[in-house]
């Protein structure tokens, strides 16, 4: 806790790419994977929120860029494998809880981000979608996989075969995310949320998030019951029964 007694340890992540609605360019998704591996890594975190700085979260891929790669499958392969998919791989390995905070465009890349995120908290003004047929190419394997995991079969099959676009309601309604808020409240729900969990114990929803990845995989859980002796399991349990708020 800080010196107001408001929770430490939330960590706030910028989408920016200026002019171009925060799109994703191949430096900005190798920076999302060592701003993740990082934060991973830091004791000291306790939640981390993903934005997009100005109006809208992401729109996508930065199409510039693609000339020079899309063309050649090795190029492509190199793309999507370590760029992308190393950016992506990072969030979702992150023991960290991590809140996404979306308002206006959230597309292809922008879902993909969002999808990889342990709390979704949207603004009415939100669009969700992946129209990149109209581009000419399909989603990659694991980007797929990992869609149509967080927004089911139907819904993903739409985005992409359709390139149909999806209000913030419409994705509620399938349970991707919270009841969207207004673009005055989200950043005060953000707020809140990312308090509330920073100001739990930060080992349960480390121990939590590697739990549910490996029963998502289908493997066993190692050594569940180890934090039987920790300090923050005997003081969570030791300030119940005294009565008083646990500090973690």
């Amino acid at each position: 806790m800080d010196e107001q007694g408001q929770p430490t340890g939330i960590v706030e992540v910028a989408i920016t790419n200026s002019g171009k609605l925060n799109a994703m360019t191949r430096k900005m998704w190798r920076e999302l994977r060592s701003v993740f591996e990082a934060i991973h890594n830091n004791s000291a975190a306790r939640c981390v929120v993903i934005y997009g700085q100005g109006e809208s979260f992401c729109a996508g891929g930065d199409i510039s860029e693609y000339p020079a790669f899309r063309f050649d499958p090795i190029t492509l392969a190199a793309f999507h494998e370590d760029d992308v998919w190393g950016g992506l791989h990072a969030i979702l390995a992150c023991d960290v809880p991590v809140i996404a905070s979306i308002q206006g465009a959230c597309m292809g890349a922008g879902v993909e981000i969002a999808s990889c995120c342990d709390v979704r908290l949207v603004a009415e003004t939100a669009r969700f979608g992946a129209p990149i047929a109209k581009l000419g190419f399909p989603m990659a394997p694991k980007e797929l996989e990992l869609v149509a995991s967080a927004l089911g079969g139907h819904t993903a099959r739409r985005m992409l075969l359709e390139a149909a676009v999806f209000s913030a309601h419409e994705m509620a309604a399938i349970g991707w995310c919270a009841q969207p808020l207004s673009k005055q409240q989200l950043p005060l729900e953000v707020a809140r949320t990312a308090s509330r969990i920073a100001s739990l114990a930060p080992q349960a929803a480390r121990l939590n998030k590697q739990t549910m990845r490996s029963l998502a995989s289908g493997r066993p859980v190692p050594t569940p019951y180890a934090y039987a002796n920790s300090v923050e399991h005997r003081e969570g349990i030791g300030a119940f029964l005294e009565k008083r708020a646990p500090i973690f």
